[in-house]
């Protein structure tokens, strides 16, 4: 059998020339992972992350339904071993009007030719606030081998929120929508770990956001779901505004793990905690 075989990345410059399927190694999957980008002109994001790796870049290629799903299952067709086929790309994916009929193309050709593989959306949990958005995301996650939402927690205070996605999106009530969404579908839990401007996120920050998960996993847990894993992760690429944000070491995470394990065994919660450095 033909198969794709490929090497760890320092960075995702593929997709930023105009691909809108790139098969990458990623180390979250733990394999390879097939990603689609919705928007291959330029990037579209609702927050402004200061560690995103996406460099300015403007192109003439423009999305197409037709043109994914040709590349996508010739790509599958000869890395049927693919961990997953993610939603990442330059930006936010559910800001594209594509993206409700690009996920159900590619679970059709998951089906076809990589039935052990996932489709995992990487979002940064924004359009939940749009209802249209919400209730996608909750009927493609309900179904069975369904989506695995992959939802961005970065902060648990207000002023870290705002250090770290740089947007308007107001903190409070995107807080109530990932809670609301815990209620009604599984997700994981993607937490970025790094210093900005030389500083790593202060002791009162880390606390809040243990209480945040502990809210998320209890929200879950009162719907008889099984609380959301967490990923927690640090800068691993070069990104635009170097070196505005850098990396932890991964004592810090993992020393972050095991407090929030602790706290969350304080309260009778157990959930799994898989760390990145």
């Amino acid at each position: 059998m033909d198969t794709m075989r490929i090497g760890p990345i320092e960075n995702h410059r593929a997709k930023e020339e105009g691909i809108l399927v790139y098969p990458v190694y990623s180390r979250r999957s733990q394999g390879l992972s097939v990603g689609i980008n919705l928007f291959p002109d330029q990037k579209h994001c609702s927050f402004d992350c200061p560690y995103c790796e996406i460099f300015p870049f403007k192109t003439n290629t423009l999305f197409t339904l037709d043109r994914m799903e040709r590349e996508l299952g010739g790509v599958l067709a000869r890395a049927p071993q693919a961990r997953d086929i993610s939603f990442s790309g330059s930006g936010e994916p559910t800001l594209s009007p594509f993206f409700p009929p690009a996920l159900d193309a590619a679970f059709r050709l998951r089906d076809e030719y990589a039935p052990e593989a996932e489709v995992a959306a990487i979002t940064n949990g924004a359009g939940l606030l749009d209802n249209r958005v919400f209730d996608t995301l909750v009927q493609q996650a309900s179904r069975p081998r369904g989506l695995r939402v992959w939802l961005k927690v970065d902060a648990g205070t207000e002023g870290w929120h705002r250090a770290m996605s740089r947007s308007a999106v107001p903190y409070s009530r995107l807080r109530e929508r990932i809670k609301a969404f815990a209620q009604q579908a599984p997700f994981i839990i993607q937490t970025m770990l790094c210093l900005i401007q030389g500083a790593p996120p202060p002791e009162a920050e880390r606390r809040a956001w243990e209480d945040l998960v502990a809210e998320l996993a209890l929200a879950a847990l009162s719907q008889g779901r099984a609380p959301p894993t967490v990923h927690l992760y640090s800068k691993a690429r070069p990104a635009p505004e170097d070196p505005l944000a850098q990396s932890l070491p991964a004592s810090f995470l993992a020393e972050q793990a095991a407090s929030l394990t602790r706290s969350l065994e304080k309260q009778g919660i157990s959930l799994t905690v898989l760390v990145f450095p």
